[in-house]
């Protein structure tokens, strides 16, 4: 490796509203490196990124690109300088070509008119250079995920980049989809080009790094170099300690199989191989946790139970009783639903916290002849602001005005005026305070101690060992671990999600 870096960036600060999310980060890579960046959720990866492609501007430091000072601003000064970004969110645009996607904002021209002959030139030849399975003519709609993904790369190395940005470039594609995808990272090593990698998934890392830097609560802890990176000193460096029996949860130890199956899953594949003859059971009274990295299945097999999504195959039961998952039929066996994303799925922001705890309600609220009782849809709105203490408790607050902790907490408490049987949560504190996360976690606490059976995916493993009785590990689509009756640690969680055995060295 030369020893001058591609980039550098030394000293990098970052508050938001007075919350310091990075705090003196220094991070390079080397001409035709791959360099892994790591952490947990909140650890600053994804701001560090943005300010190094010009999305977000620092509070200090410096930004060096070959040995010389660069200020990046924008997209644009990322082009020049030669960084090209490929977001989990890919960019491409599916009723375009792969030719129009790759040259989209640079389009060669003959005169006034873009010259689509030379633009498909273009296209095969780099194509051909890197031996991608891709037609510069094919739109981009008929392409698979990993295809997409290669389309992503094109436009990068279109601009000439010599330096990659890969963010989670996995978490959407197959396993044969992520095998090509790593010989493609290979072939641009090889051809000098240097990438940055950001992933959950260790066995990548593993695979692919030089080098691994590892950032926890905004500040550098470690880089270690390609024989350093070791499983077991990854997962203790990101989570900050060894995790002894004592940091596990003693919940667990008394898991009980006795209690009567509330929920029974079957079989339930999905069509498109995101998860695959998934069989759970939940029991009455028991909280379940759903582990796993973010593309492991976990979202995807809640929404098919609850039906929002139809499964292939398989088979949902409720009580004894065969469900047809849609979201009625749900509703009326008394399944209640948090998702994922909350904001676009889970309230409406322009309505006020009666009409939206109304929503599902609406079979159980009394009619004045064939219209709707003002009276007691008001009545069941201010019910929800007392049980889960909503506030403002105003019952005609938007809420689209109200903190995340009260938007969740209307999401929850919508499904708390009805008769439940089991409750499926997915992330049910992601960017909410502590003080409500506490609040979130004593309502399933309480929903738990009245029989009712409670589903938690979270990607938080303090809260979801805090929260179970009972944790169930996806990784690729598969259920690869259970955790009960013993106490569980976070790296025990983490090790499962990502393949490879607590404690031991190597990638499963």
């Amino acid at each position: 490796m030369s020893e001058t870096p591609i980039l550098e960036a030394k000293g990098i600060c970052k508050s938001f509203s007075g919350v310091k999310v990075l705090q003196d980060v220094h991070f390079e890579v080397a001409p035709g490196e791959v360099h892994a960046l790591m952490g947990e959720n909140g650890a600053g990866k994804s701001t560090l990124i943005k300010i190094l492609t010009g999305v977000y501007s620092m509070d200090s430091g410096q930004i060096f690109w070959e040995g010389q000072p660069v200020q990046i601003d924008s997209f644009q000064d990322c082009q020049k300088l030669g960084v090209s970004c490929i977001y989990q969110e890919l960019s491409v645009i599916p009723p375009l070509t792969v030719a129009q996607n790759v040259y989209l904002g640079r389009e060669p021209m003959k005169g006034p008119f873009i010259d689509h002959a030379k633009m498909r030139e273009m296209t095969q030849q780099l194509i051909d250079k890197y031996e991608f399975p891709l037609s510069p003519d094919t739109l981009v709609e008929n392409l698979g995920m990993g295809q997409r993904q290669l389309v992503e790369i094109l436009k990068g190395l279109s601009a000439d980049a010599k330096l990659l940005i890969m963010d989670e470039p996995t978490a959407s594609l197959s396993a044969k989809e992520s095998e090509s995808l790593f010989d493609v990272i290979e072939t641009l090593r090889s051809e000098g080009v240097s990438i940055v990698y950001i992933s959950h998934r260790l066995e990548e890392v593993y695979r692919l790094s030089d080098r691994l830097t590892i950032l926890r609560d905004g500040k550098n802890v470690e880089v270690l170099t390609k024989d350093q990176i070791v499983p077991a000193k990854v997962i203790e460096t990101m989570i900050g300690k060894v995790v002894d029996e004592s940091a596990g949860s003693r919940k667990m130890l008394h898991s009980d199989d006795s209690a009567e199956v509330r929920l029974d899953v079957r079989g339930l594949t999905d069509a498109t191989n995101k998860y695959r003859d998934i069989n759970l059971q939940v029991h009455r009274g028991e909280i379940l946790g759903i582990g796993g990295l973010i593309g492991a299945g976990r979202t995807e097999l809640v929404r098919a139970i609850y039906g929002v999504d139809k499964a292939a195959s398989g088979e949902v039961w409720l009580d004894g009783k065969k469900l047809d998952p849609t979201p009625k039929n749900s509703i009326a066996a008394g399944i209640g639903f948090v998702p994922e994303d909350r904001r676009n799925q889970g309230f409406i922001p322009l309505l006020s916290t009666v009409k939206n705890v109304a929503l599902p309600n609406y079979d159980i609220v009394k009619m004045r002849g064939r219209a709707i009782d003002d009276g007691d849809e008001l009545a069941l709105g201010e019910r929800a602001i007392q049980d889960v203490d909503i506030r403002p408790c105003d019952p005609a607050k938007r809420v689209g005005d109200m903190s995340g902790g009260n938007q969740q907490k209307v999401v929850l408490g919508k499904w708390l005026m009805r008769s439940l049987n089991l409750l499926i949560v997915d992330e049910p504190t992601a960017g909410i305070d502590v003080g409500a996360k506490d609040e979130i976690y004593s309502i399933l606490e309480d929903l738990a101690k009245q029989g009712v059976a409670v589903i938690v995916v979270s990607s938080d493993l303090q809260e979801l060992i805090r929260v179970s009785h009972r944790i169930v590990v996806m990784r690729k689509g598969d259920i690869v671990k259970e955790f009960k009756n013993e106490e569980v640690t976070q790296a025990m969680v983490l090790a499962a999600g990502q393949g490879v055995e607590s404690g031991e060295g190597t990638a499963a």
